[in-house]
């Protein structure tokens, strides 16, 4: 129940991207393997003072094969799942993707577009929706992060360095976006907002920047 508070604008469990559906997934197998080891170490601690009796080869029993097996196979589990996750995260080749770059700023975002040159926007970057977005992630001073919660993962704005993230929104609309990395006084209202067009709306907002 207390999971159903977890929806919202700036929610990672509420993904509307491929990128942050696989995110998403690998968190709940991360809290579902976490809960597993939980009730296994409490059901130890518990069946220790409740036990009565028992000799050397219970205990290694328990010890062995629950206190160490179990955890450890489920680690791995866990540590080949966010392998596969990694790999659903790259890019991939031969794809049609647009490319915008963002440099950040205390205390905005500035985005420009490979599709229209010449074209700036403050503290909101247009997108398509159904299509991958390369965004090109630069800063003009200090150390900011780009982050979409329901659209990727997060990577950091770094000075004199690009780096790249891939985004993708499903369905068109508007997606909050934050600076996840402290950077000042004015680190708190450094937000941005991500629009996603349908196919449409693109070509609108792309003639209009042409006209």
């Amino acid at each position: 129940m207390a999971l159903l508070g977890c929806e919202g604008a700036l929610s990672t469990v509420d993904p509307a991207g491929p990128s942050a559906r696989a995110i998403a997934d690998l968190w709940w197998a991360m809290l579902a393997g976490a809960a597993l080891i939980t009730l296994l170490v409490a059901a130890l601690v518990l069946g220790a003072f409740l036990r009565r009796g028992g000799g050397k080869g219970s205990t290694r029993i328990w010890i062995t094969g629950l206190g160490l097996a179990f955890p450890t196979t489920v680690l791995a589990a866990l540590l080949a799942y966010g392998l596969v996750i990694g790999e659903r995260l790259l890019p991939l080749r031969g794809e049609t993707v647009v490319s915008v770059e963002a440099e950040a700023r205390q205390w905005s975002w500035h985005f420009t577009y490979a599709d229209a040159p010449g074209l700036e926007t403050e503290d909101v970057l247009h997108i398509p929706s159904g299509r991958p977005v390369d965004v090109a992630i630069s800063s003009a001073d200090v150390i900011h992060s780009f982050w979409v919660p329901r659209l990727a993962g997060k990577l950091d704005a770094i000075p004199g360095h690009v780096n790249v993230l891939r985004i993708e929104a499903e369905a068109p609309g508007h997606y909050a976006g934050r600076s996840a990395e402290f950077s000042g006084d004015g680190y708190a209202g450094h937000a941005f907002t991500v629009v996603a067009h349908d196919a449409d709306g693109w070509d609108r907002f792309l003639a209009e920047v042409a006209e």
